[in-house]
């Protein structure tokens, strides 16, 4: 059976690679190969793990492995959907808006614990291994995984994850997945020695039937969270499943420069092992920072007049295109030099541009650029050196209203976005469970309720 699912897979993998050689999309394939190669890593990581620990964190990749294929696969389709669609259609000179960063951070979820349990301390301890998958269009990321019990009253995640190429019609869903933390998942036989044990008891018969109902084959549709695929076969290995336990899906209209609650939709209860008590919303700073906020899209040389002013009166400057100015420096040097520039024109959605008549003092058609500055209209003109450098500023102009229009509140100011900080290697364990380990924890302990100081080496419990 494995040989047959290997030539499977082998089969899908050679019309993935078909589909990518026909969309000359060469990028893409390698995202698959390198995920591939990191779930077979993870399954035998997950195959190998002895603690607890090991094991959680192995699984979370290999679901996150998972996810990314599946993603990068469906990517794949729609980009040769939407080559075939193109061809039949013809061009097309329909306007593209500009992409844009999108960042989530200060992920927080609050939960909701009975009273008997996190004011009176009763009832058995339930602990819960969670993280968060993000992703937008082929783009996934994964938060760090953080342990749940009913000490804590809200789940927070310190990561901050920026998606680099989303468009203005972005959706980002936010899964929380979630596993409970208590089984001992170093004994991946144990369902067999307990259908070997059971089977002399029934009777060779019935034994061998519950054998084969309880080994997971290569066929189980057991995927270690989330389904089975569609193309490529997942592996089966024992070990923890992660569920999906909420959901909510962000886009445009959820971007504000502030710390905002949204709702989830649940999707466990309180039967499954792996619930954690929500309370139903999660809260999150979602920004978003538009290209043509960020990025030069437009520059070159002009000439500059303003409204009222001698009709020979030009100002040579070297402009540039960025966010809602146009910044004009004395010499393109300036640009590169972190200079001052010498005015700035502003380019916002209350700014009207139109394009002159030729003058007798100007051969080349000229740009009028029109604010409102204390109740009074400020009009500059602008001329290019020649008819085709207009006519390129010219599209540079609408192309930047066009992106405003469809960013929307992103380009009103520009928002903040701090850089994620390099995720932090995992820290592993050594085998525990001598008395001597046991010392060292009781130890670390008391130090650190006496003390109250951070332990440079913690051993997790």
């Amino acid at each position: 059976m494995e040989d047959k699912l290997r030539i499977l897979e082998d089969l899908n993998m050679m019309y993935i690679r078909q589909i990518a050689l026909s969309l000359q999309d060469s990028n893409i394939q390698k995202k698959i190969d390198h995920e591939i190669r990191m779930r077979d890593g993870a399954c035998k990581l997950l195959a190998a793990c002895s603690q607890r620990e090991q094991a959680l964190e192995a699984s979370k990749s290999l679901l996150t492995c998972n996810t990314r294929i599946m993603a990068y696969m469906s990517e794949l389709q729609r980009m040769k959907e939407a080559q075939v669609m193109s061809s039949d259609a013809g061009p097309t000179d329909d306007r593209l808006p500009c992409k844009g960063k999108v960042a989530i951070s200060d992920l927080r979820i609050p939960l909701m614990w009975k009273d008997t349990e996190y004011f009176k301390n009763k009832g058995e301890l339930h602990r819960c291994a969670v993280f968060c998958l993000l992703q937008v269009g082929a783009e996934i990321h994964d938060t760090d995984m953080v342990i749940v019990d009913r000490t804590l009253t809200d789940i927070c995640f310190d990561n901050t994850i920026v998606f680099s190429e989303a468009s203005p019609g972005f959706e980002l869903r936010v899964e929380l997945y979630s596993c409970c933390s208590e089984e001992d998942y170093s004994t991946g036989s144990t369902p067999r020695k307990l259908a070997s044990k059971l089977s002399s008891s029934l009777g060779r018969s019935a034994g061998k039937k519950l054998r084969v109902a309880m080994d997971p084959g290569a066929c189980s549709p057991i995927s270690n969270g989330g389904g089975a695929t569609l193309l490529l076969p997942l592996p089966t290995v024992v070990g923890p499943k992660y569920h999906l336990l909420a959901h909510t899906t962000l886009s445009l209209s959820h971007v504000q420069d502030s710390f905002r609650t949204h709702d989830l939709s649940i999707s466990g209860n309180e039967e499954c092992s792996h619930w954690v008590p929500l309370y139903g919303s999660v809260c999150c700073r979602l920004a978003a920072q538009p290209h043509c906020m960020t990025q030069q899209m437009m520059s070159g040389c002009l000439k500059v007049k303003q409204f009222g002013g001698d009709p020979q009166s030009w100002t040579n400057v070297y402009g540039v295109l960025k966010g809602t100015n146009l910044f004009c420096y004395h010499r393109q040097e300036d640009v590169e030099a972190n200079i001052e520039p010498a005015f700035t024109i502003s380019i916002n959605k209350k700014t009207r541009i139109r394009a002159s008549e030729k003058d007798l003092h100007n051969k080349a058609q000229s740009i009028c650029i029109s604010n409102h500055y204390g109740g009074e209209e400020v009009t500059h003109t602008l001329s290019a050196d020649s008819r085709e450098d207009t006519h390129r500023w010219m599209e540079a102009f609408w192309q930047q209203f066009y992106d405003m229009s469809q960013w929307k509140q992103c380009c009103d100011d520009l928002m903040k976005i701090e850089l994620p900080s390099p995720r932090k290697p995992t820290l592993v364990t050594s085998k525990q469970g001598s008395l001597y380990h046991e010392m060292g924890k009781t130890a670390t302990q008391i130090v650190q309720n006496t003390f109250s100081m951070p332990i440079a080496h913690s051993i997790k419990t």
